[in-house]
């Protein structure tokens, strides 16, 4: 059975921590069993290998969140890039056709797993069960679904067919999607499970449904055609029009961390970062990125968030609407995590004469490098606050250390390798201070070293 996860998300449900690259599966604000902070796809990465999975894993990412991504996860996993985010149906669409450009068995069992479920570690020993399901019911599609603890408004649900049970398994009725609480209840009444997003099928299913659908199967095509896919998630195009649905109910505790308030009930630490709560202050969270220390004092049942993307004082029971009170809001992560490292935006103003100034602190971690590239509408200058690394300028290498300054103009190819952690203050000025404008001629420091020498 092979494994995709699906890494998506706009990352504006836990604003400011999370932003369009850094969305809340990437935040580090869980633990593992020894106390080390670790992300939601971390977690799920390490539960699946404890439950014996290693080989077959997949990712799915939108192409800007792949470099955080190669940050986090250290391991050799398959990453399948989307174009541009486009809902969990074109994403499983698209995994579907690269599995099946590396020649799988179209009857092989496929397994879709969320990064931002909050499990515990017996839930993947069920998951594994899914393929044994599939293949002995033959049903188009399995899924777990969890056994509601409260009548919640934020999650869909999942109605067997009454007097059908067997073995461990149910049949599938129909579903809810979200009901209000007085429906919820009923529908808990009524053997409903909460449906937690899990999809096992076989390649043949999902790939028959695209060629009905018009949908090209090819890969390459695909990858290219992938813009004009409907927006829509994998429940609403395909789980709910499948015929023969088979439900594995799952009795443990399961948590969909989609806001502060589910986040903030699963943190070790009331603080992260700098700051103090009072004693007078009950159930609130504090979770600081800036380096100006923040206090919470008398307040209650809240959370105080801050970070380079903004500032959010939230009550803990109205922190789920702030993705509606963020509709329309736009702007440039302020933060990142990058393959060699992070960076964090200072500073940015636009002159009068139409010349923008970007101000970022960047740190490349030790052993990794900047891309070699150039830039068409931009200067940078590059002052070394800490550590030392290896520079190569316009086809020269030379050592840098905590002090040095390096001025690169339009045009000049560059890159710079940390032989410690090395930390810089980069200041860019230009017309236009854009990701675009980053022309990368090598990635891999070696290839880098031999166009060179």
């Amino acid at each position: 059975m092979h494994h995709v996860l699906l890494s998506g998300g706009s990352g504006k449900r836990l604003w400011p921590i999370s932003n369009d690259s850094r969305s809340k599966q990437f935040l580090k604000i869980l633990k593992d069993d020894n106390g080390n902070v670790e992300s939601m796809v971390q977690r799920v990465l390490r539960q699946l290998q404890l439950a014996g999975v290693r080989d077959s894993i997949y990712i799915t990412a939108p192409r800007s969140q792949v470099e955080i991504v190669q940050n986090q996860i250290s391991s050799p996993i398959s990453l399948i890039v989307e174009p541009n985010r486009r809902d969990t149906f074109p994403a499983i669409s698209l995994a579907a056709t690269y599995l099946l450009s590396l020649g799988n068995d179209p009857d092989e069992v496929i397994c879709v797993i969320p990064v931002d479920s909050y499990v515990e570690n017996d839930f993947f020993t069920k998951v594994l069960e899914l393929e044994k399901v599939v293949n002995e019911t033959e049903c188009d599609i399995a899924l777990i679904g969890v056994r509601p603890v409260y009548p919640s408004e934020k999650y869909g649900y999942i109605v067997p067919k009454e007097s059908f049970v067997q073995g461990s398994y149910y049949h599938g009725s129909y579903f809810i999607e979200k009901p209000n609480e007085k429906e919820a209840q009923q529908l808990i009444k009524e053997g409903a499970l909460w449906n937690c997003g899990i999809f096992a099928f076989k390649l043949r299913y999902l790939i028959n449904l695209l060629i009905q659908k018009g949908i090209s199967v090819t890969y390459d095509k695909l990858l290219r055609q992938y813009e004009q896919l409907k927006r829509i998630s994998f429940d609403f195009e395909v789980v709910e029009f499948a015929n023969n649905i088979v439900v594995l109910p799952y009795e443990g505790e399961w948590k969909d961390l989609g806001s502060w308030n589910t986040l903030t009930e699963e943190m070790s630490n009331n603080i992260v970062g700098n700051g103090k709560i009072s004693e007078d202050s009950t159930n609130i969270h504090l979770i600081n990125e800036l380096e100006i220390p923040t206090y919470v004092l008398g307040v209650s049942d809240a959370v105080v968030a801050a970070s380079p993307d903004g500032i959010l004082v939230s009550s803990k029971r109205a922190s789920p609407r702030l993705k509606d009170l963020l509709d329309g809001f736009e702007q440039r992560p302020m933060y990142e995590e990058r393959r060699w490292g992070w960076y964090r935006v200072l500073d940015y103003t636009k002159l009068a004469t139409g010349i923008e100034v970007l101000t970022k602190r960047i740190c490349i971690y030790k052993g990794r490098n900047l891309s070699y590239q150039f830039h068409k509408k931009r200067n940078e200058t590059w002052k070394i606050i800490s550590g030392n690394g290896i520079c190569i300028l316009n086809n020269k290498e030379f050592h840098v250390k905590a002090g040095d300054v390096v001025n690169i103009q339009i045009g000049d190819k560059h890159t710079i390798k940390g032989l410690t952690d090395i930390e810089i203050i980069e200041i860019q000025m230009g017309k236009e201070l854009v990701e675009e404008d980053i022309i990368r001629l090598f990635i891999d420091w070696n290839t880098i070293q031999q166009s060179i020498f």
